[in-house]
């Protein structure tokens, strides 16, 4: 009898489990995308949301302002060596990485010191590494979810029918 008990308050734990887990999975899972770039190797960690039928730039993300480039946590970029990207000199470390999408112009893409803010709100620019601008192109096949990518002498971003890629030597 103790055994049935306790079997059933096994059983009941369980499905509890289970729909707590269904219940509060996460909408924008995180990833990982890895590589290698000029020797140094390449880490990008971020949420992954999904446009899920929205409007996104200058929507869900608003034009001319400081974007966490993801959802929930911060995204970060880590190298295990120096890189230099659009002229400025990374040391090897783990950065914060930002995105200021802009309606009309190149998108301003930031490098923060601070790689632990809880997005956007935790951003400062008095953290910046550096900023430098990368030209969006806008492609006819749109992405649902969005992602990074790490790819021979760059890192590239694409979501919804937005792509920016960030030369790195």
């Amino acid at each position: 009898m103790a055994k049935l008990k306790q079997m059933n308050k096994f059983k009941i734990t369980l499905i509890l489990l289970l729909v707590a887990t269904v219940t509060f999975a996460q909408q924008s899972p995180r990833k990982q995308a890895t590589g290698t770039i000029a020797g140094a190797n390449v880490e990008v960690d971020y949420g992954a949301p999904s446009v899920r039928d929205r409007a996104i730039w200058g929507g869900l993300v608003p034009y001319a302002k400081v974007w966490r480039a993801g959802a929930n946590e911060n995204t970060t970029i880590s190298f295990d060596k120096d890189v230099t990207i659009d002229g400025h000199k990374v040391p090897a470390g783990k950065y914060g990485f930002f995105i200021i999408p802009n309606e009309d112009a190149a998108w301003d893409v930031i490098f923060s010191k601070k790689n632990d803010a809880w997005g956007s709100n935790g951003y400062s620019a008095d953290n910046d590494l550096f900023r430098t601008k990368a030209k969006v192109k806008f492609d006819d096949e749109r992405v649902e979810q969005m992602g990074f990518k790490v790819a021979e002498k760059a890192i590239v971003f694409a979501w919804e029918k937005a792509r920016l890629k960030i030369p790195v030597k």
